[in-house]
């Protein structure tokens, strides 16, 4: 299974571009992607720009990826209180 996160591009250079993930920044590779522009959303894999995404779609998968890292911590804190492993 890949797992791919959307970034926002912030700036390009050539075929690498900058861009921003929760507020830290990386480098990705456009060349997949020759079309993306700053200020564009590209969904990241392995620093590589796979597929440019609307706003909305961004703010979608942000939104699923905090409510999963919310659950977990919920989990954690649960087998602290009890003592017990969840599996």
């Amino acid at each position: 299974m890949c797992l791919s996160i959307p970034a926002k591009i912030i700036s390009i250079e050539g075929d690498m571009a900058k861009v921003s993930v929760g507020g830290a920044e990386y480098e990705a590779s456009i060349q997949m992607v020759p079309d993306a522009q700053e200020g564009d959303y590209i969904l990241m894999h392995t620093g590589f720009a796979i597929q440019i995404i609307s706003e909305e779609e961004a703010e979608e998968s942000l939104k699923t990826f905090e409510e999963f890292k919310e659950f977990n911590e919920s989990l954690d804190r649960e087998e602290e209180e009890t003592g017990n492993r969840i599996t």
